[in-house]
């Protein structure tokens, strides 16, 4: 095959993989990060570090998680397991992973902005509801959802975002 053609044809592959991107996982792995920052209550020494690895970790463990659920409960009945699917899968879930890590840059970039720890979980908390709305906004737009349905599905989500934020605000640590 010419390079053009292989070039043309990973473009296509690309742009088809783009066209049925499942942002689920963003908005599930924002969803997770909120509620461990707000069960995030005492943190040893190094609070900062803690609560970054704290939300790596979780996701990453979360990830795992959807994984082998994926690959063990649905996938197992429907064809064999290859290293294609298991690269298929991993791949798929990884928004799980990818939605912690700006609430983790948050907590880190906290002492640079002059937040104390508690300022740095508000912080991580605003940018893990923002992600869990971008991801479901941009999920819809991506499914070909109109604007109204854009919206609604951002609304729901800021919803359930400031229902986290009510949970922040109830648990005393």
């Amino acid at each position: 095959m010419p390079r053009t053609a292989r070039v043309t044809a990973a473009r296509e592959r690309a742009a088809e993989r783009r066209r049925t991107a499942d942002y689920t996982g963003g908005v599930y792995g924002s969803m997770l990060a909120a509620s461990v920052i707000v069960g995030a209550g005492t943190l040893g020494s190094f609070p900062r570090l803690e609560l970054v690895l704290l939300l790596l970790l979780t996701g990453v463990s979360f990830w795992i998680a959807h994984v082998h659920a994926q690959l063990f409960g649905a996938r197992l009945v429907q064809r064999s397991l290859d290293r294609r699917v298991v690269l298929h899968v991993c791949r798929e879930e990884w928004p799980i992973v990818k939605a912690a890590l700006p609430s983790a840059v948050a907590v880190a970039v906290s002492p640079l902005l002059g937040l104390d720890l508690d300022g740095a979980l508000w912080l991580a908390l605003a940018v893990a509801v923002a992600g869990q709305v971008g991801w479901s906004s941009a999920g819809a737009r991506r499914a070909g959802a109109s604007w109204r349905m854009v919206v609604v599905t951002a609304s729901v989500n800021l919803v359930l975002g400031l229902l986290i934020i009510a949970f922040k605000l109830l648990v005393t640590h």
